[in-house]
């Protein structure tokens, strides 16, 4: 079955640029309609050293920031991809993932990679580890294409 909505979940670093990349190119071959996802994560404990009233500020700009910055990908990357839904949601980000894939039906979720490896991964976990292993649907990974020598020559 060849998916018919896609879910790019991003957390809009270069490696999830990438990975939108390649998923507005499968999107158009197959006709799908893509959804991009920003998820602010919000730390479980709160962040009582900044006070409710200031964390909230900080919260609202950077939703406001990544709706912009989103809205400025879909444009500038997506070309002739039919866009669906642009995103912001708050919470943890496998979670949150994994909810929004459910709640839009999502055939397939497309989705970079950081690679970290040793204690930062054992520390932090890896989203996109968590998320191919409890999706509601099928998972592409797309891993960080550094520059070659000769790309860097090239530019």
């Amino acid at each position: 079955m060849l998916p018919k909505h896609i879910l790019v979940p991003t957390d809009l670093s270069e490696g999830a640029e990438q990975a939108l990349d390649y998923a507005c190119d499968l999107a158009r071959m197959l006709g799908a309609e893509l959804h991009l996802l920003n998820v602010v994560g919000i730390p479980a404990l709160g962040v009582p050293e900044l006070g409710v009233a200031l964390a909230s500020t900080v919260i609202d700009q950077l939703v406001v920031e990544n709706q912009t910055a989103l809205q400025e990908l879909a444009r500038t990357r997506c070309g002739a991809t039919r866009v669906g839904q642009i995103l912001i949601k708050a919470g943890d980000p496998r979670d949150t993932i994994n909810r929004t894939a459910r709640e839009l039906g999502i055939d397939l979720i497309v989705m970079g990679t950081h690679g970290r490896r040793g204690i930062t991964r054992a520390l932090l976990g890896s989203v996109a580890e968590t998320v191919v292993r409890t999706a509601p649907c099928a998972v592409l990974t797309v891993r960080l294409r550094e520059a070659s020598d000769s790309d860097r020559h090239a530019a």
